[in-house]
Formats: C-alpha cells, sequence, structure tokens
C-alpha cells in the first residue's frame, strides 16, 4: 500500500484504518516499510498510527530514550488519543516501556518485539565504519536468520545514515542511553497487558532477554516465531500478524 504521511507542526505520521488505536514505534534504523505488512493487516479493523521519531533532529545532548519518550506523548496529546496499545520493535519497544512508565493512564497494552530495555548485543563501537559497505551490509544482515531479508534496499538505507556524521553521533548516543536505561527494576509496577512476540533466533536481544520481560512483566503472554531474528514483523509477517490477530482480539472481545 501507499502511505499517505501527514505533517502537522512537528510531527510526521501515518494513519491508516478506524477502531482501537495501535502506535507502532520505530528501531533505530527502523522505517515505515519495516511495518508495511502490519499497516495492510490490521488497519481493516485498528486505527494504525506510526509517527516518526525525530532520532536524528534532536540536539545531541537530549538524544536519549527518554526525550523519544516524551515525543510520543506530545504526540499522543496532539491527537488526542486515549487508552492506546502500543507495538515497539527493538529502541522503538524500549520507548514504549519508558512511556507506559510515566504516562500509564494513556495506555491500553503494549506490544514488544526484539525490544531493548533490558538487553541488547549492539553492532558495537566498531560499527559506524562509514565507508564500508560490505561491513554495514553483514551488520544488517545479523538482524534477520535468513540474511536475504536484508534486501539491497534496507542495507542502502542503512548505510547511508551511516556516511552521515551527524546520524552517526545520534546513533551513537541513543544506544548508549538505551544501554544505561535499564527498565528491570521498574517492569513490576507496569499494570497493563503485554504481547512479547519474539524470533527465537534473535542474536541482537537474544531469547533470554524475553523470558526476563516474561518474568518480570505482571501480565504478559509470550510467543515464540522459529527461524526468526530481530525484526518478526519484516522476517515472519504471517506468523506474527495471526499471533498479534489472535491476542488483540481476546484483549478487545
Amino acid at each position: 500500500m501507499d502511505y499517505e504521511i501527514k505533517k502537522e507542526g512537528r510531527f510526521q505520521y501515518v494513519e491508516c484504518g478506524a477502531g482501537p488505536v495501535i502506535v507502532v514505534l520505530h528501531g533505530l534504523f527502523g522505517a515505515l516499510s519495516n511495518f508495511k505488512d502490519v499497516l495492510d493487516y490490521f488497519s481493516g479493523k485498528y486505527r494504525v498510527v506510526i509517527p516518526i521519531m525525530p532520532i536524528y533532529d534532536l540536539p545531541v545532548p537530549e538524544t536519549n530514550v527518554q526525550a523519544l519518550a516524551d515525543f510520543i506523548r506530545d504526540f499522543i496529546d496532539y491527537k488526542g488519543y486515549e487508552k492506546v496499545t502500543l507495538l515497539g520493535n527493538s529502541l522503538g519497544g524500549h520507548v514504549s516501556l519508558v512511556y507506559v512508565q510515566h504516562y500509564p493512564a494513556k495506555v491500553h497494552s503494549v506490544i514488544l518485539t526484539g525490544s531493548s530495555g533490558l538487553y541488547e548485543n549492539a553492532f558495537g563501537g566498531t560499527f559506524p565504519r562509514r565507508g564500508d559497505y560490505n561491513f554495514i551490509k553483514e551488520k544488517v544482515e545479523l538482524t534477520f536468520y535468513d540474511p536475504a531479508t536484508a534486501t539491497s534496499e534496507l542495507v542502502d538505507e542503512v548505510f547511508a545514515i551511516i556516511k552521515d556524521k551527524e546520524k552517526v553521533i545520534r546513533t551513537l548516543a541513543l544506544a548508549k542511553s538505551a544501554i544505561r536505561h535499564n527498565m528491570a527494576a521498574e517492569l513490576k509496577n507496569f499494570n497493563v497487558p503485554f504481547c512479547l512476540i519474539w524470533g527465537r533466533n534473535d542474536i541482537v536481544t537474544p531469547p533470554d532477554v524475553a523470558e526476563e520481560f516474561h518474568k518480570l512483566l505482571p501480565q504478559s503472554d509470550l510467543f515464540w516465531i522459529d527461524k526468526c531474528g530481530h525484526a518478526a514483523m519484516m522476517e515472519r509477517p504471517q506468523e506474527f500478524n495471526e499471533i498479534l490477530s489472535r491476542w488483540l482480539d481476546k484483549l478487545f472481545a
């Protein structure tokens, strides 16, 4: 489907469908295209909204997970949404967790897939080898169980980010912020339903991270997808959508 990116003030977002609101939060190198299948599948029954987070626009000292959660607060308040469902992948999951911590009254439920917030195996200090396309390609391929999922278009998008010095600085700032901002102590206080959908072959946020989330969250259901890495909604979209659809049907029954 073609997406109309709406621009209103400092917000840019895609909004499709009608019904209960699902706010989708992308990861550090995420793009709207990562959630094409989610939009296609769920916009017939839900209002699916993807705000573009200002990952590369914040002042460097303010480039952190909390600032992104505050941005999402401002966006949700601007749109007048109440009791949203948050769906976050990777950094987007972490932002979801911080939002729930500070604004629980606005949250109906949360879906995490490959979320940071406890532990993640980041690209590491050698990641921004800005001129080495093959190095970036190998790193992007590690996101998935099947390296073929890392299309040339996806690698090109990441490579373009890494070539930009200012974007690299903010990427590193966010990665360090995510590592410092461990949520383990807060999770016991989260009293909304959580759906955890995890690739069993995720090496960025490995399966024991999902198990730890499941153990610490008071209300959580954990689902596994075999032969799947860090971005289940991209690599196994049909299975991801079917799992999530069943979970949401029970929640909104």
